[in-house]
């Protein structure tokens, strides 16, 4: 859920206000960040110890890298893992606000 709606919001944000005329490209960006809240969700749980959060989120960071660099270039693809890595932060940033220190309780 998060990730599809994750990825719906940020193509049509990039898609109407950036229009950054790259059509597969904006769909790569979306993705990005779908994925990015999909992960933290998933890893929203006490079964994760903090370095494999961190493992797996720098993990498919490099993922990203290289399908980005494949489809495009290096210089396209490093704002993918901006978006990645941002997401990712306030998700847990969002978290640590509540009680129960997870957006999953």
């Amino acid at each position: 859920m998060y990730f599809v709606l994750g990825t719906a919001v940020s193509f049509l944000i990039n898609y109407f206000f950036y229009s950054s005329e790259n059509m597969g490209l904006d769909i790569y960006y979306a993705l990005a960040f779908g994925i990015a809240w999909g992960i933290a969700y998933y890893l929203d749980t006490p079964n994760f110890t903090l370095s494999q959060k961190l493992g797996i989120s720098f993990a498919v960071m490099g993922v990203l890298v290289l399908i980005g660099t494949g489809l495009f270039s290096l210089e396209l693809a490093i704002p993918s893992i901006l978006k990645f890595s941002t997401v990712f932060v306030a998700y847990y940033m969002i978290a640590s606000f509540r009680a129960s220190k997870s957006l999953r309780k």
